[in-house]
């Protein structure tokens, strides 16, 4: 997903992070060389460390791409000052990350809360139930047999 210049002031380029949080694509973006490891400290705060390209001066006589990590360039650039132009080229969020932190908020509600919030978004109470089961990684029995004992 291409994103461009991130904003300059640092709550409007938090929040621009912020959103791609959860983004499993590949994201991309411009950067000048004075804004590179202010913006590197907050990708690394938002998005984690994840795997980063970055790509200095493409299509120039003195183009550079640095296969690394996000903590990697913060390293990188402070023993280093940057010079030129930069496309950061960010991992996007794994499958499995994405689906851990959906499964940390649902564990958070109760079994209750969970079925309660599927059945007002309109589905019946067995759709409800197997959304759980999965949303939880547990088997459909295992939310049944929870919300039987509850009742008594």
């Amino acid at each position: 997903v291409f994103e461009g210049f991130l904003s300059t002031a640092k709550a409007e380029r938090r929040k621009s992070l912020e959103a791609l949080k959860n983004e499993r694509r590949t994201v991309i973006l411009y950067e000048a060389p004075h804004k590179l490891v202010g913006t590197l400290a907050d990708i690394f705060a938002v998005l984690g460390d994840r795997r980063l390209s970055l790509c200095r001066e493409l299509t120039k006589l003195n183009e550079e791409v640095i296969r690394t990590t996000v903590s990697g360039a913060m390293k990188y650039y402070e023993e280093k000052a940057p010079r030129g132009e930069y496309v950061l080229v960010i991992e996007g969020k794994s499958r499995e990350a994405v689906l851990a932190d959906q499964r940390a908020v649902y564990e958070e509600m109760s079994m209750e809360e969970h079925m309660a919030l599927y059945e007002e978004q309109g589905m019946d109470h067995k759709e409800a139930m197997k959304a759980v089961a999965k949303d939880r990684g547990i088997s459909k029995r295992e939310v049944y047999n929870y919300l039987i004992n509850v009742k008594k």
